[in-house]
């Protein structure tokens, strides 16, 4: 029986996998151009894990089958080359590695030592081949810049002069700097031809796990599929890691259905305990100064405007971490917004950059030692606001020895206030310490949202906050009506919004606070000052 794979690319006489013939059409119809007259050079390009090499053997294989004998093709990786350091000079303007490279993979194995040399290799006279040739270069983005510029440089010239060599079409393959992004000469090809390897759809997902509940007989309840979708997006990486966990490590035996409490098992131990490359990458990116600022500022604020041409924006969306996410305003004006790509991913970065900016800060007790919270546990609701005022008084015990939780956190640029993000990460570290012992703390991600809420869940009591940073009075009812909405949304007629401002004047924090009734949904402000 096959299985569930996200190594590495995927077999499908030995791995669960859509063919998605679509994708691999477009593909070959951008080599192939018009078969008489020439191709296109383009890029092929997508985060790590989602299936850039599955694709170049798969067009491959289509283009062999479709022009039997038309065409030659060649494909390589430069994956060899990873860590290569590379100036070039007049004495060193081709790397000797790429040279024994070249003569691993070409046929006839030719000895080059200049980029001349490499030229001719695709002359129509004595050259290595006698007819187009379809050429597919994969791991570009491991070789340094400085050579990608010399190489695609030389492909630019072919490109300029088809009547004198034999390349037909070319395909270069990676994450980023296929696109010249970082290169001052940019990229030599139409970057408008470059092809994005999309993320499954749910069609694509749900096919995915019918072929597995189809050969083993084992069935998975519909629901935990649509979770798999909503929390990765169809990352296909995440996607047949999800089914390796659910079907293999974590199944609970062939002749038991795979349902909710499997899938809630699984979600905890992708989160916290299984190792996977692709999310300790993008860990490991997001806690990088240059982009860990930006990443909590995202957490808290939902009108960071997207832009490609934004050096953090095109970093952070190329590698996975982000993407565009298109919204209308209420003049009608369209735009496009910065958002986490998964909620999946959103929630392991979360945890990793709390660990960042709260760590353990202090051993102050987080609440008075004789309070037994009897007003917040004891109606049939969470008396949510009862449990912030508790807050207050743990940031006020705080300043009152002479601590500042807020030193040296990330400010906004604009107006040097803490950005909301510091408040949402520092309230979400005191619940677990004040009631994680007796309830479920944890930060929940609505798919398309864009938004990070707090869940408290005592038993069956469930209880709702919404973080949000003072902008001004205006801005407070549009707070209220999305908190209201959100609580439609989940059927509960209570929702909480603790208010970061930057004012510590409790005459103003009361005036803020109120309680009003929105949408049949009970909205409780409650203002916490900050400095």
């Amino acid at each position: 029986m096959r299985h569930f794979h996200s190594y590495g690319p995927v077999d499908s006489q030995e791995h669960f996998c859509v063919q998605r013939q679509a994708l691999i059409t477009q593909g070959v119809e951008q080599l192939i151009g018009k078969p008489e007259k020439g191709g296109h050079y383009f890029t092929i390009w997508a985060p790590r894990q989602t299936g850039k090499t599955w694709l170049m053997r798969q067009l491959e294989l289509n283009i062999n089958q479709q022009y039997p004998d038309k065409f030659s093709i060649l494909k390589f990786s430069l994956g060899t080359l990873r860590g290569m350091s590379f100036t070039p000079s007049e004495n060193s303007i081709f790397p000797k590695a790429f040279g024994r490279l070249i003569n691993k993979n070409f046929p006839k194995h030719p000895e080059i030592t200049n980029w001349d040399d490499f030229l001719q290799l695709f002359a129509k006279t004595d050259g290595l081949w006698d007819r187009p040739v379809i050429l597919l270069i994969d791991e570009v983005d491991t070789i340094p810049l400085s050579l990608i510029d010399l190489m695609v440089a030389q492909f630019r010239e072919m490109y300029l002069a088809p009547e004198n060599n034999w390349l037909h079409g070319l395909a270069l393959v990676g994450v980023r700097a296929v696109l010249g992004i970082e290169s001052k000469q940019g990229s030599p090809f139409n970057v408008q031809r470059s092809l994005k390897v999309p993320n499954l759809t749910s069609d694509e997902v749900t096919e995915l796990y019918h072929q597995y509940q189809d050969e083993s007989g084992q069935q998975i309840e519909a629901a935990v599929v649509e979770k798999v979708y909503e929390t990765t997006q169809g990352q296909p990486g995440l996607v047949s890691w999800f089914g390796e966990m659910l079907t293999e490590k974590y199944n609970p035996g062939q002749n038991q259905v795979i349902h909710n409490e499997t899938w809630k098992l699984v979600w905890q131990k992708t989160r916290f305990v299984e190792p996977n490359n692709t999310v300790m990458n993008l860990i490991a990116k997001a806690r990088m100064p240059e982009y860990q600022r930006f990443l909590i500022k995202l957490f808290g604020n939902q009108n960071i405007a997207f832009s490609f041409h934004h050096p953090l924006c095109s970093y952070l969306y190329l590698h996975g971490i982000i993407e565009p996410k298109g919204i209308q305003h209420a003049n009608g004006e369209l735009s496009d917004m910065c958002s986490f790509s998964s909620p999946f991913i959103q929630d392991c970065l979360y945890y990793a950059l709390l660990d960042e900016i709260i760590g353990d800060e202090t051993s102050i007790l987080p609440l008075q030692p004789l309070d037994d919270l009897a007003d917040v546990f004891g109606d049939s609701f969470l008396n949510i606001p009862a449990l912030l005022m508790r807050y207050k008084d743990y940031l006020a015990r705080l300043k009152a020895q002479g601590i500042n939780p807020w030193k040296e956190q990330p400010r906004r640029k604009t107006d040097l206030h803490l950005i909301e993000a510091v408040g949402h990460f520092h309230l979400f570290s005191w619940l677990r310490e004040a009631i994680g012992r007796r309830c479920v703390v944890s930060p929940e991600f609505p798919a398309g949202s864009r938004q990070v809420d707090l869940h408290l869940r005592c038993g069956t009591q469930l209880g709702i906050i919404e973080v949000k940073s003072f902008v001004d009075n205006y801005q407070i009812k549009s707070y209220r009506e999305q908190a209201a909405d959100y609580g439609k949304s989940l059927g509960i007629d209570r929702v909480t919004v603790a208010l970061f401002i930057p004012v510590l004047d409790e005459n103003v924090l009361e005036t803020l606070s109120t309680i009003e009734v929105v949408y049949g949904v009970e909205v409780t402000v409650v203002a916490i000052g900050w400095q």
